[in-house]
This record gives structure tokens, C-alpha cells and sequence, in this order.
């Protein structure tokens, strides 16, 4: 029989300071700030609680306006994965309890992804981490830097992450990626993860890897100090992010066509 699914809470970091969209999380989206509409979107899961953790007190008050349960934060976090550590002080949770950290940026995520990111960690105990991804379709994608990739073993685990075109054929021709041979797609990484709160507590103390500074992925860290993380292949696309004015438009577009 299958397990049933283990109660798991959605975090959601929330960071005023953004160099390219300043108030980010108070960015109007149809009526609600983009922090309300993520959490909306993340309530729609199967996650037991749903928080909101912000370094600033106008992002507390506007989701409690709108009944979106948020936490305050220290300022000076260097990360969301600090940020979430100190959440789960505050919170009071168990070492083995789970915790989806939904990035505040996502107002189209995927409520059954959520679900399934919390339950692949749950299905991996030798993990420490739960994250997504989803097949690449075009050379574009595979050669774009801002793109990360993610190759897994046999088991569903993450091998390594990269901005690079990951597998690379030894044959391949200069210039012309390598695009799958033998059922073997290549793979770009969803930025939705899942942690045991112990593990999310203990993972702002590791040292920085030297593969993580050079890419600039955090999650290598993980890898480097001999952690797993489990990851479940997705075949949606999922929406997109907002990181730029222009994003915010387009999603603001998608939104009121959906109606």
C-alpha cells in the first residue's frame, strides 16, 4: 500500500530589497500583492499550513490584511534558506517535520507541484532535500546559462547541477550541443524544494562549496557536504517567475486572460 502523505508546511521567503523589482513582494498582481497571490496559490495544496516568513513588517501587514498567516524575520539574512531556518525556530518544528520552500516570485506555481516536491522527499528517506525538474526541448534552452540543469542517477537523485549543458557526449561537435541519445533527456531544474526541518536548520552552517561559488547554486553546497536530494521529473513546464518589470506585466497579462 502506498504511504499516505505526510503533513508538510509551505514556507515562503519574502524579501523586500530586490535591485530589479524594488517592493517585490508587494507588487500588485489584479488587486493582491504578489506574496498573497503565492500563498493563495500555495494554500491550494495539500500542505498542512501555509507561512509567509518577510524581513519587513509591510509585508507581514499586507498578508494578514488579506488573511495570509506571515512571520518577521531578521534583516540581515544572506539567504532564503536562513531566512526559512529562523522560521523554523519560530515555528517550533520537529527535526523530521517537512517544509516546502515555495520562492515568493512564483504567483502561477503549480499547487499538485507542490504536493509532489513534498512527497518525493517523503518517499526518500536517504535524502535530505526534495526539489523538481522537467525535460528540455530546445538547444536554446540546453546552451542558456541562466537556465540550470540537473543530471540524477538511477534512483531519482541529483548527481549534479550546472549552468552548462549537463550530460555532455564526448563526440559531441563544437558548437552543436548534445541533444538525447538512449531516452537520456536532458533535464532543467525547478527551483522548488523540500527539506526536513532539521536539515534546513543545520544547512545555513555548512561551509560554502567551492563547486556552489563558482556556479552560483546553492544547492551544490548540499551535494558537496555528501547530502542527497531527491528529485521529481515533472512533465509540466511550469509558469513563470517574476524577476524583472517586464515579467510582472507578463503575468499580470496571463492572469486576467485566465480570468
Amino acid at each position: 500500500m502506498t504511504p499516505a502523505p505526510a503533513p508538510f508546511t509551505v514556507l515562503i521567503p519574502a524579501r523586500l530589497g530586490s535591485s530589479r523589482l524594488p517592493d517585490k513582494p508587494l507588487a500588485d498582481i489584479l488587486g493582491l500583492p504578489m506574496v498573497v497571490r503565492v500563498a493563495r496559490r500555495a494554500q491550494q495544496s495539500g500542505a498542512a499550513r501555509c507561512l509567509v516568513a518577510a524581513d519587513d513588517a509591510s509585508i507581514v501587514q499586507a498578508c494578514e490584511a488579506h488573511g495570509v498567516p506571515a512571520l518577521l524575520t531578521r534583516r540581515d539574512h544572506a539567504s532564503g534558506s536562513d531566512r526559512l531556518a529562523e522560521a523554523c525556530e519560530q515555528l517550533g518544528l520537529a527535526d523530521d517535520a517537512l517544509v516546502v520552500n515555495v520562492q515568493g516570485d512564483e504567483p502561477l506555481i503549480e499547487p499538485a507541484l507542490i504536493d509532489a516536491v513534498a512527497a518525493v522527499l517523503q518517499a526518500q528517506p536517504q535524502a535530505s532535500m526534495g526539489t523538481a525538474a522537467h525535460a528540455i526541448d530546445s538547444l536554446q534552452d540546453l546552451a542558456n546559462p541562466n537556465i540550470v540543469k540537473v543530471v540524477l542517477d538511477g534512483q531519482g537523485l541529483a548527481q549534479y547541477f550546472s549552468r552548462a549543458p549537463i550530460p555532455c557526449a564526448r563526440d559531441a561537435t563544437l558548437g552543436q550541443p548534445w541533444w538525447p541519445q538512449a531516452g537520456l533527456a536532458p533535464l532543467r531544474h525547478i527551483g522548488l524544494y523540500s527539506y526536513r526541518a532539521g536539515f534546513l536548520r543545520t544547512f545555513p552552517r555548512l561551509p560554502p562549496a567551492p563547486t556552489e561559488q563558482v556556479e552560483q547554486l546553492e544547492q551544490l553546497r548540499a551535494l558537496w557536504h555528501g547530502h542527497r536530494i531527491a528529485v521529481h521529473v515533472t512533465r509540466h513546464t511550469p509558469g513563470a517567475g517574476v524577476d524583472t518589470p517586464e515579467d510582472l506585466q507578463r503575468v499580470r497579462a496571463l492572469l486576467a486572460q485566465a480570468g
